[in-house]
C-alpha cells in the first residue's frame, strides 16, 4: 500500500491523541504529588481541607479531561455521522441533489472523507438513474402514443359509409404499419431490458461472420433495389468468429437498416470486412445525410433520433441495442461521418472469447 493510501486510512482518533492523555495524566499526577508533599508539610491544616484539596484538584481534571473528550468526539465523529444521516434520510425521501463537503482538504482524506465522497458519489448517480428513468418513461409513452392515435384515426375513418375501396385499402395499410411499428417498439423495449438486465446469457460459438453478414444483406435486396441504392460487399471468402450469432445479426441488421433508410434513391452503400491477427472489422458505410457533431454524442442514447424526417420509420433504440450487445461480446463500434457526407459505422470484434 502507498503512503498516500495509508494517509487516507487514518483513524479519526490518532495515536498522537492518545499519547496527549496520556501526557497529561502524567502531569496531572505530577500536580498530585506535589500536593500531597505540600499537604504533609503543613500538618496544621485540619483533616477536611487535607481530602477536599485532592478530591477537588481530581474533579476538576476529570471534568476537563471529560468535557475535552466530549467536544472531540462531537467533532471528530458525532457531527459528521449526524450530518451523513440526515443526508440519507433526504436521499430516502427521493431528494437526490443531497451533497456533503469533505471535512479536510483532498491531500488530507481519512476514512470519513472518502466515505463522504462516496455518498456523494453514489447520490449523484442515483440522480442519474432517476433522470434516465423518467426520460424512458417520457420516451416510451410518446413512442406508443403516437402509432396509437394513427390507428385511432384511422379506424375512425375507416367507419364513414361513403368510402371508396381505394381509400380502405389505404387506411388499412396504414393501420398496419402502425401496428408494425407498436410492435417493433415494444419488441425492441424488451429486448433492451433483457440485455441490460442480463437476463439473456449470449451463446458463445463459433461460426461464419461472412456467411452471416451475406445472408444480412441480401434480406435488404428489395429495399436498395427499390431506392435504386447502388450496394457494394466486400467481403471475404471466410471469417470465424467466436460469439452469440443471434445477438450479432441484431447488430448487423440495425446497421444496413439505417444506411439504406438515411440514403437517398441512386446513393450508394458500402458493407465491408477485412480481418486482422485477433480481431475482424466491419464497416457499413453510406452516402445519406450524415450525423452532426452535436447528435453524434447522442446517437447510441435510447429513443434518440438526430434526423427527425425519418422518426416514423424507427423508433430510436437500434444503435442502443447494437451497442449494448457488442459491450456483451467484447467488441466496439466507433462513427465517422459529416453532414451532406454520409457515415461509416466500424465494428471491431474479437475473433475469440476474452
Amino acid at each position: 500500500m502507498k503512503k498516500g493510501e495509508r494517509r487516507r486510512l487514518e483513524s479519526r482518533f490518532p495515536p498522537s491523541l492518545f499519547g496527549l492523555y496520556l501526557v497529561t495524566l502524567l502531569l496531572m499526577s505530577g500536580i498530585h504529588i506535589g500536593l500531597v508533599t505540600l499537604i504533609h508539610e503543613n500538618p496544621h491544616w485540619c483533616t477536611a481541607v487535607q481530602i477536599l484539596i485532592p478530591t477537588a484538584y481530581w474533579t476538576l481534571v476529570a471534568a476537563c479531561l471529560t468535557l475535552f473528550t466530549r467536544r472531540q468526539i462531537t467533532k471528530t465523529y458525532d457531527k459528521p455521522m449526524q450530518e451523513l444521516a440526515r443526508a440519507a434520510d433526504k436521499v430516502a425521501h427521493g431528494d437526490f441533489s443531497v451533497y456533503i463537503p469533505p471535512l479536510h482538504t483532498s491531500n488530507r482524506h481519512d476514512y470519513l472523507d472518502m466515505m463522504i465522497l462516496d455518498f456523494n458519489k453514489m447520490v449523484a448517480e442515483l440522480g442519474s438513474l432517476e433522470t434516465m428513468r423518467t426520460d424512458f418513461i417520457a420516451n416510451v409513452s410518446h413512442e406508443i402514443k403516437t402509432p396509437l392515435a394513427a390507428i385511432q384515426n384511422y379506424a375512425q375513418l375507416l367507419q364513414r359509409p361513403d368510402l371508396s375501396r381505394q381509400e380502405q385499402d389505404a387506411y388499412l395499410s396504414a393501420i398496419l404499419s402502425s401496428t408494425r411499428r407498436l410492435s417493433t417498439l415494444i419488441t425492441n423495449i424488451l429486448k433492451l431490458n433483457k440485455l441490460e438486465s442480463q437476463q439473456i446469457t449470449p451463446q458463445w460459438e463459433p461460426y461464419d461472420l461472412c456467411r452471416q453478414l451475406s445472408e444480412c444483406a441480401l434480406a435488404f435486396e428489395p429495399v436498395w433495389e427499390e431506392k435504386q441504392i447502388e450496394f457494394d460487399a466486400d467481403l471475404e471468402d471466410r471469417a470465424t468468429i467466436q460469439a452469440d450469432a443471434s445477438l450479432m445479426e441484431l447488430v448487423w441488421n440495425n446497421l444496413l437498416s439505417n444506411a439504406f433508410k438515411f440514403t437517398e434513391p441512386g446513393g450508394r452503400v458500402t458493407l465491408r470486412q477485412t480481418s486482422e491477427e485477433d480481431a475482424v472489422l466491419v464497416c457499413v458505410s453510406d452516402t445519406g445525410c450524415g450525423i452532426s457533431e452535436k447528435a453524434k454524442a447522442h446517437i447510441f442514447d435510447k429513443f434518440y433520433q438526430g434526423d427527425t424526417s425519418h422518426a416514423t420509420e424507427g423508433n430510436g433504440l437500434g444503435l442502443a441495442l447494437a451497442l449494448r450487445v457488442l459491450q456483451m461480446m467484447d467488441g466496439e463500434i466507433s462513427v465517422e461521418s459529416a453532414e451532406g457526407k454520409g457515415t461509416t459505422f466500424t465494428v471491431r470484434l474479437p475473433v475469440r472469447k476474452q
